[in-house]
C-alpha cells in the first residue's frame, strides 16, 4: 500500500488529503474493531455467568452488529480509489459517517431502549464515552472538520433532541442541562479545532514539499543536463573520483563554417540565439540516437557513442546522426536566410572518459582518439562529413563513401580519409 505520507508529483493537496483520509479510515476501523472484540468475551462471560440479564444479551447484540457494521466499513474500503474523482470523496464520508455512527449512535440508542423498557426516567449522559470517541476520531482521521463536527451534531440532536421527545431527562437532576451542553460543546470544539490546525499544517507542509521536491528535480534535471545520468548517480553515491577506459567508441566534432566571422557583423543577441537554435536542433538529435553530448567550444560542438554504457553500433549512430545534423543545417539556412555550413569529422578507437573539476563539473574525453576525430573535422571540407579508415571500416557495409585519398594530417602523419555520403 502506498505510503499516506508519501507526496506524489502529479497530484494536489485536495488528492493527497483523500488518500490520507483513506488510510486513516482504515486505521481508526482496525482500531474500533479491536476495541470492541477485547470487551466481547468479557460482556458474553458476564452474561452467561450472571442472572443473564435481557438487557445484557441486547447489549452483547448491539455490540455484534457495531462489529458486523465496522466490518462493511473495512470491506468498502479494501478497493483501488482514483483521488482525482469528486464522488470518491463523498464515498470516503458515507464510510466514515456510517462508522462512527456505529460506534456512537448505537451506543446512545441502546441506552435509550433500555431506558424506556426499564421505565427509568434518566439517563446517564456518559461524558466520559463522548469525550473518548470525538477524540479518538480527531486523532485517527485528523482531517475534514466540518465531517468531524456533524458526525458529532448527529449524536447531539439525538441524545437532546429525540430522547427529550420520548419523555426521557438526559441531565441529572442536580445538573443544569446547560451545563451538561457546555462540556460537550468544549469537548467538541477542542477536537475540531485540534482538527483544522492539524489540516493547516498538512496543507502548508504538503506545499512546502512540493517546492522542495520541485527544486528538487529542477536540480536533477540541471545535473543530468550536465553530466550523463550513470555519472551523476556515481557522484551522489560519493565517488570523488570517477574514470573509465573504453576500448571502441565513435567521436564527433562538427563546426560551422565561417561563423566568426559571421557574428562579427551580427547583434550579439541574435548570434546567441541562433547558436541556441542550431545546438538545439542537435542535442535532439543526440538524444533521439542515444548519443552522450560532450560539449560544445564557440561554435563546435561534440559528441561521442559507446559510453558511458557501451553498444554495438555507435559508429552507425554517430554516422545517422551525422548525416541528419548536416540535412538541419540546410533547412536553417534556408529559413534563416543566412549563409551556413556545416564540416564535420568522425573517428572510432579507445578513450578515457571521467569527470573534472570541483565547480562547473565536466564529463569529457581524453586520448588520441579526441584528437584524430578533431583533425578530422579540421581538416575536412564545408558540407562535409570525413572519417578516418578506422570509423570507414565499420561502415562501410551500411553507407555510401567516396574515397577523398591520403591527407598529411598535422601530428598523425598520411592517412587514409572518405567522405560519408548516405545509405545505399
Amino acid at each position: 500500500m502506498q505510503n499516506a505520507f508519501h507526496y506524489s508529483p502529479t497530484e494536489t493537496y485536495r488528492q493527497w488529503r483523500h488518500r490520507f483520509m483513506a488510510r486513516r479510515l482504515r486505521l481508526a476501523i482496525r482500531f474500533g474493531l479491536f476495541y470492541l472484540l477485547s470487551f466481547l468475551p468479557l460482556d458474553i462471560g458476564h452474561y452467561l455467568t450472571s442472572d443473564r440479564n435481557p438487557y445484557d444479551l441486547y447489549w452483547i447484540v448491539t455490540n455484534l452488529v457495531r462489529l458486523l457494521v465496522l466490518t462493511g466499513c473495512w470491506v468498502l474500503l479494501d478497493r483501488q480509489f482514483d483521488f482525482a474523482k469528486r464522488r470518491t470523496r463523498a464515498y470516503l464520508v458515507s464510510v466514515f459517517l456510517l462508522a462512527s455512527g456505529s460506534v456512537g449512535l448505537l451506543h446512545r440508542l441502546f441506552d435509550t431502549i433500555q431506558a424506556l423498557a426499564l421505565n427509568q426516567p434518566q439517563l446517564d449522559p456518559d461524558l466520559f464515552g463522548w469525550a473518548l470517541l470525538f477524540i479518538t476520531q480527531s486523532t485517527l482521521i485528523p482531517v475534514h472538520w466540518p465531517l468531524h463536527l456533524a458526525s458529532q451534531l448527529v449524536m447531539v440532536v439525538f441524545y437532546f433532541g429525540v430522547n427529550p421527545l420520548l419523555g426521557l431527562q438526559v441531565a441529572p437532576s442536580d445538573q443544569p442541562i446547560a451545563n451538561l451542553l457546555l462540556n460537550i460543546f468544549w469537548i467538541c470544539c477542542i477536537c475540531n479545532c485540534s482538527v483544522y490546525f492539524y489540516e493547516r499544517l498538512s496543507a502548508a507542509n504538503f506545499h512546502a514539499n512540493r517546492q522542495l521536491q520541485d527544486a528538487k528535480d529542477r536540480s536533477e534535471q540541471l545535473l543530468l543536463n550536465i553530466l550523463p545520468k550513470s555519472i551523476a548517480d556515481k557522484l551522489k553515491l560519493g565517488h570523488s573520483t570517477i574514470a573509465e577506459n573504453f576500448t571502441e567508441v565513435t567521436v564527433l566534432f562538427a563546426d560551422l563554417v565561417d561563423f566568426t566571422q559571421l557574428a562579427d557583423g551580427t547583434p550579439a543577441t541574435e548570434v546567441v540565439n541562433l547558436l541556441n537554435q542550431v545546438f538545439s536542433t542537435f542535442d535532439q538529435l543526440a538524444e533521439r540516437h542515444g548519443i552522450e553530448k560532450i560539449k560544445t567550444i564557440g561554435d563546435a560542438y561534440m559528441v561521442v557513442a559507446g559510453l558511458p554504457e557501451p553498444r554495438d553500433d555507435h559508429a552507425g549512430a554517430i554516422a545517422a546522426m551525422a548525416l541528419e545534423m548536416r540535412t538541419a543545417l540546410a533547412s536553417f539556412e534556408h529559413t534563416l536566410d543566412r549563409p551556413l555550413a556545416i564540416r564535420i569529422g568522425i573517428h572510432t578507437g579507445p578513450v578515457v572518459a571521467g569527470v573534472i573539476g570541483l565547480k562547473k563539473l565536466a564529463y569529457d574525453l581524453w586520448g588520441d582518439t579526441v584528437n584524430t576525430a578533431s583533425r578530422m573535422e579540421s581538416y575536412g571540407i564545408h558540407g562535409e562529413i570525413q572519417v578516418s579508415s578506422d570509423t570507414y571500416r565499420w561502415l562501410k557495409d551500411r553507407y555510401r563513401f567516396q574515397p577523398r585519398g591520403p591527407l598529411d594530417i598535422k601530428g598523425k602523419g598520411t592517412m587514409m580519409t572518405y567522405l560519408l555520403q548516405d545509405k545505399p
